[in-house]
């Protein structure tokens, strides 16, 4: 098998060298042509429409096309790149060169195809002009031969099907009886991920944005963020991928500059990020042997580059807090440092954006001892505590002006989701020294399952609905997939971490954990439902379910299918509502998330067998041709599907690293040792110690979690009135 690439997707690394670079000759070729005049034009067309062997194919690329000219700056045709500094004239030369160096035993990567070529022999210009045909004509010999060899012109559907002939691990359910080899499928995930970095490296290198369809990027600010660079460089520290990990450091240590006049989302900037860097400084800290790096030794001069850049922009981000109230404003701007209000949603920032911004912050302040990070974070759930929602689920939106809610939609999709997973993750991170936040958690689970949790029509599915109107409103059976995320939250919840057969040693597991645990089994099953209803096996971004009216308490008996047929017209399908609108597949990672948590707290290898259907789905429906990648799709329930052509950085940064994970030994990453953020960048827990504490109490409440208040002595003013805890107003178990 390839290495490189084994799933013969792009065929031969080396053979895609060869063709970038034949492609860039033609390039060159016509610049030639153009100079040389018509003359020249038709002599060296002549010379190939007189080629005995070959005729000349019928797709024929454009190299005057625009597109052409954007891939042009990518492949560099003189011998200087960015790695070398040696320089080769000529087309012929500088493929030599390229091919030598790929060959070498001593390199360590592909390289680096971003400079514009700029020089020319200077003789060439000088020599008579039927030199210059002559050359012209064998170049385009040669040209078209390598095009052709390599299948260049083949048509689109031919190339899959050659390549789908060879992928034996896709063709079809292993033997019955035949042993796994786990730590083989997640060699596939690996080198899914190094097809995916190549392309973005090859096309798109230093961009935010990488379409993979048409191999260009595309940036964010006006020097770029780092967007895919810093978000997958814990993936590839974890996959042990030194070289191209010392290529990404390279381009921080040279290039990343956040001293931009840009404005940037605060919520995206601190998980992908701010979540990136601390997750890379702390995995190279603490496991130096994971992609080791000369320069991240203890004394080198570059050690604590992802920590100086994570304090840099982290200090940017503080300018988002400086609110009236202390919640952040949904954008900053990089450069003024200043707060901006939402553009959209009446000015309000949405809650799970403005509460998913407190494990870095907490974690940069354990590394830095500053902690106004930790205050400026901590305030943000005061805040929205002491609004005194009901059973504490909360509407979508808050204003940054007042820290009130706007609206009463209540979910556990976008907007929402997040603020639920940081509260239980808080609890972890501070080594469960922080008991205001198991609290927080609880209330919510328990709001969740009183409020939200019903089941289908006809084969009784477990989901988590919505109240768009408020909890008193009627519920919508809608799930986005990012609602997912819960069913391993939820384990993760009730077992601190710990595998379920471990804490259900512990005097503190409860009747209670024992149902959330069927809770989050139900869940999970449910999300991967949405996965096989689906015509190519990727699930849809929203989900809506047929259920009863009115919808079943959560407490109603009910019985799911143990398994989901493949059949067409298998009962639980009909359970399932597909709307096309909501038919996209944004190569999001909830579901393999859930996958992983569960498979690491019940041992069940059921997930573990799941998620290898769900990667081998990944692989067939979106794949990109000519060393493309993988992509997003607009259409995930036709086939073949409809290509978005973009590629998300948490497909690297979240969804590949969830396989890997998944498909590694329980002693990578234990969860009873880390914290994982919602971008899957993972940090350590650790001690309050003598610096560090909860900075705010709870308001005293009643069993409903809203504030109680008594008249006050001042007319108009109210106070709260000591009650219970809400640890005395949940249920016994």
């Amino acid at each position: 098998m390839n290495v490189r690439d084994p799933f013969n997707l792009r065929r031969s690394t080396a053979f895609n060298i060869l063709r970038g670079t034949a492609t860039q000759a033609a390039a060159n070729v016509t610049q030639r042509v153009k100079e040389a005049g018509t003359q020249a034009y038709e002599t060296g067309k002549q010379a190939v429409e007189d080629m005995s062997t070959f005729s000349v194919p019928r797709n024929v690329p454009s190299f005057t096309n625009p597109q052409r000219e954007l891939e042009n700056r990518v492949w560099g045709a003189s011998g200087v790149t960015a790695r070398s500094a040696t320089h080769s004239n000529g087309v012929i030369s500088g493929m030599q060169d390229r091919m030598g160096g790929f060959f070498d035993k001593s390199r360590g990567d592909l390289p680096m195809y971003k400079d514009k070529p700029y020089t020319y022999a200077s003789s060439r210009r000088q020599r008579g002009i039927w030199r210059r045909k002559r050359t012209l004509g064998v170049a385009g010999v040669f040209l078209f031969a390598v095009l052709y060899f390599l299948g260049f012109f083949g048509s689109h559907t031919e190339n899959v099907e050659k390549v789908k002939e060879k992928w034996t691990w896709l063709q079809g359910p292993e033997k019955a009886g035949s042993r796994v080899d786990w730590l083989d499928r997640r060699e596939r995930v690996k080198e899914a991920f190094t097809l995916s970095w190549d392309a973005y490296d090859r096309y798109a290198w230093g961009f935010d944005e990488f379409h993979p369809v048409l191999k260009r990027g595309r940036q964010m600010a006006p020097k770029g963020m780092g967007w895919i660079i810093v978000d997958a460089l814990d993936t590839m520290m974890l996959m042990n991928l030194t070289s191209r990990l010392t290529h990404a450091r390279e381009w921080l240590s040279t290039k990343l500059d956040y001293e931009q006049d840009q404005e940037v989302n605060t919520f995206e900037t601190t998980i992908r990020m701010l979540g990136g860097l601390l997750s890379a400084h702390y995995l190279s800290t603490t496991f130096p042997d994971m992609a080791p790096l000369k320069d991240d030794d203890e004394g080198a001069a570059g050690e604590d580059l992802y920590l100086e850049k994570a304090k840099d922009l982290a200090d940017r981000i503080m300018g988002a807090f400086e609110s009236p109230s202390g919640i952040p404003f949904a954008s900053f701007n990089l450069k003024t440092l200043q707060g901006i209000p939402s553009h959209d949603d009446g000015g309000a920032s949405s809650t799970a954006e403005a509460a998913t911004l407190q494990l870095e912050l907490k974690y940069l302040t354990k590394l830095t001892g500053e902690t106004f990070y930790w205050e400026k974070a901590e305030k943000v759930i005061q805040i929205i505590d002491d609004n005194g929602m009901e059973d504490g689920l909360l509407p979508i939106y808050i204003y940054a002006h007042d820290g009130h809610f706007r609206g009463n939609n209540i979910r556990l999709g976008s907007r929402g989701d997040s603020y639920y997973e940081y509260l239980i993750k808080q609890y972890l991170q501070t080594s469960k020294e922080e008991p205001i936040y198991e609290e927080l958690w609880n209330e919510a689970l328990a709001g969740v399952r009183k409020h939200l949790v019903t089941y289908t029509k006809n084969t009784h599915l477990t989901i988590i609905g919505e109240r768009q109107n408020g909890l008193q409103s009627p519920l919508t059976p809608k799930m986005d997939h990012l609602v997912c995320f819960m069913g391993g939250t939820i384990a993760l919840g009730a077992t601190g971490g710990l595998t379920e057969a471990a804490a259900k040693k512990l005097p503190t597991w409860t009747k209670k954990k024992d149902e959330e645990m069927r809770l989050a089994r139900e869940l999970t099953q449910t999300c991967w439902g949405m996965y096989k209803v689906m015509a190519t096996g990727l699930a849809p971004e929203i989900a809506h379910f047929q259920i009863d009216d009115p919808p079943l308490p959560e407490s109603a008996p009910h019985t799911a299918p143990k398994t989901f047929d493949d059949a067409g017209d298998g009962e639980w399908r009909s359970d399932y509502v597909l709307k096309p609108m909501d038919n996209h597949n944004l190569q999001r990672p909830e579901t393999v998330e859930s996958l992983f948590y569960m498979w690491r707290i019940t041992g069940d290898v059921m997930y573990r067998e799941w998620g290898w259907e769900m990667f081998k789905s990944f692989m067939e429906y979106s794949a990109v041709e000519e060393g493309g990648g993988f992509t997003s799709l607009s259409d995930a329930n036709v086939i073949p599907p409809v290509v978005r052509d973009n590629m998300e950085s948490f497909w690297l940064a979240e969804t590949l690293k969830y396989f890997y994970l998944l498909f590694s030994p329980n002693d990578l990453l234990p969860l009873d040792e880390v914290v994982i953020n919602t971008e899957a960048h993972p940090f350590p827990r650790f001690k309050l110690g003598p610096l560090f504490k909860t900075g705010w109490k709870r308001k005293p409440r009643g069993p409903d979690g809203k504030i109680i208040y008594e008249p006050a002595h001042v007319e108009g003013e109210m106070h709260p009135v000591a009650t219970k805890t809400i640890g005395q107003m949940l249920p016994s178990p």
